[in-house]
């Protein structure tokens, strides 16, 4: 009698979890699929609790010419995404003694005007008072050309800076653009060479890249944007103009590794980490709102670690709650269709539902 009390139990258990994640599903499923209709761009979304999958699915078209579905394999753009990467591999080369946060750029770049003035710290988190690289004039003439990064530097390093390094917040990419040549200076290798190397590599992240529109990428979504009532192709950009600041790609699942790689301290030392998620301060003492790569914000009352992207035809957004251990990651194929809100809603329905509240924003 006690067995089938017991078999009658276990039973009752395995239904109750069954329909809490079917629910759970269905609730996720709601809001991406009012978003992201099935004859349209779309996007795929991963959500993770304790390192987890508990939710991977893919909406839409991965190209709207060939009616092909998307996948949740397949591959975007990640736009500033990127600067995650970049932030990682400059503190990795802090970790091994190459360099420090307080070095200045003036020592890895000996002409740059003020550069004795601006330190690594100030470009990582967007404090250096450089004028942000896409409010420069004559960008749209290069944007086709492929540079170099040193090329790429000289044709933003003589603007004027907007304000002295700490005094202000105002998001940089030419910062992070900096960085990635600070990079290759240091380690004597081209910035995407010490991603694939250090990263890539290191974390199995097989279907990760620094863009090409050479090379044949497996499973590469189609970008696209929205003009009027139709939509179309995402206009041509050389990636070595986005650079350090916005130029990789990859799928959710290897941006999961990321995820967990830098939570479990895989590439980077406890101390540097404490670091990345450090909300910092100007020079009076204000908050900034951003580490090293992360917004540091504020969802449902918790701390929430964030980061979007954007780049012709792509959209991108993580959300991580790191006292929840809950990862969301939205990568979409049209500069129509943001994932942030929905990435933050999703994050909200997942720690409401596992905490036993009903709060999404």
């Amino acid at each position: 009698m006690r067995k089938k009390v017991v078999l009658v139990l276990i039973v009752i258990l395995i239904f109750q979890l069954s329909v809490t994640g079917q629910s759970l599903e269905l609730k996720i499923d709601s809001v991406l699929n009012e978003k992201y209709k099935a004859h349209a761009p779309g996007g795929v979304f991963l959500v993770s609790r304790n390192g987890k999958t508990i939710y991977n699915k893919a909406f839409g078209l991965s190209d709207i010419e060939l009616g092909t579905p998307m996948k949740t394999d397949n591959v975007f753009e990640l736009g500033s995404i990127t600067k995650q990467f970049t932030a990682i591999s400059v503190l990795m080369l802090v970790d091994n003694g190459k360099l420090e946060l307080d070095d200045t750029v003036s020592s890895y770049v000996p002409d740059y005007p003020n550069g004795e003035q601006i330190t690594i710290h100030h470009l990582l988190t967007h404090t250096s008072g450089i004028k942000d690289f896409t409010r420069i004039k004559g960008l749209t003439a290069i944007a086709k050309e492929e540079l170099s990064s040193e090329e790429l530097i000289n044709f933003f390093k003589n603007e004027p800076v907007d304000f002295p390094p700490g005094e202000r917040y105002e998001y940089c990419n030419a910062g992070y653009m900096l960085l990635g040549y600070i990079i290759e200076v240091v380690s004597g290798k081209e910035y995407q060479d010490f991603v694939a190397h250090n990263i890539f590599e290191r974390l199995g992240m097989h279907n990760s890249y620094y863009a090409s529109h050479q090379k044949i990428i497996r499973n590469r979504a189609s970008g696209y944007s929205e003009e009027g009532d139709h939509y179309v192709n995402n206009r041509y950009i050389s990636f070595s103009i986005p650079f350090s600041a916005g130029a990789l790609m990859s799928t959710v699942d290897d941006m999961l590794k990321w995820q967990e790689a830098v939570k479990k301290y895989t590439l980077l030392s406890r101390r540097l980490t404490k670091k990345v998620f450090t909300d910092h301060s100007l020079n009076n003492g204000k908050l900034t709102g951003y580490g090293y790569g992360w917004h540091i914000n504020v969802l449902n009352g918790v701390r929430s670690f964030e980061h979007g992207g954007s780049i012709f035809g792509y959209k991108s957004m993580g959300v991580y709650l790191p006292d929840e251990d809950i990862y969301v990651i939205g990568l979409t194929n049209c500069s129509c269709n943001s994932p942030t809100e929905v990435s933050r809603t999703i994050a909200g329905i997942v720690r409401g539902y596992f905490n036993g509240t009903e709060t999404v924003h």
